[in-house]
C-alpha cells in the first residue's frame, strides 16, 4: 500500500491504495464517487469513463497511481452550484438513457468531445462515442442529445437550466 494524492473534481485526496488498484476502484470504493460505473472491467464499454486532464479515459483500465498528478473529473464534478452542464441537460431533455447505467460514461465522453471540438459532424460524434456501449439501445437519443448540446452551446437554442 502506498499513499498517493489524486486531484478529483477540484479537490486533493490522499489515498492509501495498492499500486495496481484501478482508478475506478479508488473512485467508487475509497472516495464514494459512485457515479462512475463498473461495466466490463476491460475498458471496452465506456461505463467507467472519467476525464483525465480533459481527455475521456476508461478508469477501469488505469492504475490509480498512474492518475496521480492528473486533473480527474467524474460525473459528480461536472455540475457547478447545482446547475447541470449543457451536455447533462441535453441528455435529460432528450431522454438519452433508459436504465441509466451507461449515462455517466456517455456524458463524460460527449463532454470531452465538445471541449475539443465545439461543432463536430456526425462522423466525429460517432467516432468519439465509439466504445461507449448502451445495452438499452438508446443510441438515436444519445446522438440527438449531443446535437442539442452543440446547438445550445452555440446559442442556436435554449433549454431550461443550460449554461
Amino acid at each position: 500500500m502506498g499513499e498517493l494524492v489524486l486531484n478529483v473534481n477540484g479537490k486533493a485526496y490522499k489515498v492509501n491504495a495498492p499500486a495496481e488498484e484501478t482508478l475506478l476502484s479508488v473512485l467508487r470504493n475509497r472516495l464514494s464517487l459512485t457515479g462512475t460505473k463498473y461495466g466490463c472491467g476491460e475498458g471496452q464499454c465506456g461505463a467507467c469513463t472519467v476525464l483525465m486532464d480533459g481527455t475521456a479515459t476508461r478508469s477501469c483500465s488505469i492504475p490509480a497511481a498512474a492518475a496521480a498528478g492528473a486533473k480527474i473529473t467524474t460525473i459528480e464534478g461536472l455540475e457547478v452550484d447545482g446547475s447541470l452542464t449543457t451536455v447533462q441537460q441535453a441528455f435529460l431533455d432528450a431522454g438519452a438513457y433508459q436504465c441509466g447505467y451507461c449515462t455517466s460514461g456517455m456524458i463524460m465522453s460527449a463532454t470531452a468531445l465538445l471541449h475539443d471540438n465545439r461543432a463536430p459532424n456526425d462522423e466525429q460524434i460517432l467516432g468519439a462515442m465509439n466504445g461507449n456501449v448502451c445495452r438499452c439501445g438508446t443510441y438515436p437519443r444519445i446522438l440527438e442529445a449531443i446535437k442539442e448540446a452543440i446547438k445550445c452551446a452555440s446559442g442556436q437554442t435554449t433549454s431550461g437550466g443550460v449554461r
